[in-house]
């Protein structure tokens, strides 16, 4: 399980335990094919801005909670035995894949992927190998497969992995090591990777077979889990200085092209005392979902883009929503009046 670093994320990144790993060329090929035609690319979850997910500490351990852009409807959704973590939508918004941690007995890794609906119900657990750890799931634009990140102790091999919704035809992606992420058109793969020095990550792509890896940010950047492709696929929202809490610096929010060009901060807090960690963009791309550490009080905002327009959803106190995700309005509630 990666380390805990309870004044950012509730997970944070780790070092990849066998750099990158690549598979063979027939899988490659096969999986940029599965990733491809599978349906149409609907980018990172577009259309009308639906729930918005996060995980917070309970009672009982990590949960996750859902709650309208307005601050209205505020509800815990999962009830695990354990800590249910890293949250993230499907394109229609009716289900999401999420972690499940659980304390690991000698034959057990502890973490699993699991699915459910939008409500919580219906949770289906999809790791089978309980001796491997499964984190970090993704859905893929069309919402056909999950990408997540899978290490084997036995083999002490870590690497990005994909499967269907039923948790079947496992593939091989190869770059590990945290927060998969696939683009909106469905061709490129967004992750963290790190030095192994503590406040040294950075933010990479690569395409979905695995090959082509790029270093979008430097390490010296400290990016925090987690990071999300805007809707329409231009650029790329991050926490700066996030990973590991430096005394007197503030992370910030930033945006920057795949490329590495174009870098655009959100947000501007200096001194420590304040900090923005970033969730993810809404589905029509207007918005950013964070959380503000303001003077140890949390609290849950969205802000447009360019940094203008702040807006409370949750106001501040001692309650910390982590890794968010904000997700499409199903079909059935379109017809329902915007909120946010």
């Amino acid at each position: 399980m990666k380390s805990l670093i309870l004044t950012t994320e509730i997970r944070t990144a780790s070092s990849c335990r066998r750099g990158l790993s690549l598979s063979t060329a027939t899988l490659w090929t096969l999986l940029a094919l599965v990733l491809s035609t599978a349906g149409p690319a609907y980018a990172t979850f577009p259309g009308r801005n639906g729930l918005i997910a996060f995980q917070a500490q309970t009672d009982n351990g990590v949960q996750i909670f859902t709650i309208r852009p307005n601050g209205q409807d505020l509800r815990q959704i999962t009830y695990v035995s354990g800590d249910a973590v890293a949250a993230d939508w499907s394109p229609d918004g009716q289900q999401i894949v999420f972690e499940i941690d659980r304390p690991p007995d000698p034959s057990s890794c502890g973490n699993g992927v699991a699915i459910m609906n939008a409500d919580g119900s219906d949770i289906v657990e999809l790791t089978s190998n309980q001796s491997a750890c499964e984190s970090d799931p993704s859905f893929t634009p069309d919402g056909s497969r999950i990408v997540f990140d899978r290490f084997d102790p036995v083999a002490n091999d870590e690497a990005f992995w994909s499967m269907n919704r039923s948790g079947n035809d496992r593939q091989r992606i190869g770059p590990c090591c945290v927060d998969p992420n696939v683009s909106a058109n469905g061709k490129k793969l967004s992750f963290l990777r790190s030095t192994g020095v503590p406040g040294e990550t950075a933010l990479f792509t690569s395409r979905v077979d695995g090959s082509e890896v790029f270093q979008v940010t430097p390490f010296s950047f400290d990016v925090a889990v987690k990071q999300d492709w805007a809707p329409d696929g231009k650029r790329l929202v991050f926490t700066k200085d996030g990973d590991v809490p430096m005394p007197g610096v503030s992370a910030n929010i930033a945006t920057i092209r795949p490329d590495g060009t174009h870098l655009r901060f959100v947000t501007h807090y200096e001194d420590g005392d304040v900090s923005a960690f970033v969730g993810s963009y809404s589905p029509n791309g207007r918005w950013i979902v964070f959380r503000l550490n303001d003077h140890g009080s949390f609290g849950l905002f969205k802000i447009h883009p360019d940094g203008t327009d702040l807006t409370t959803i949750l106001p501040l106190s001692s309650f910390r929503p982590r890794f968010i995700d904000w997700g499409p309005r199903p079909r059935e509630r379109e017809d329902e009046e915007d909120d946010n």
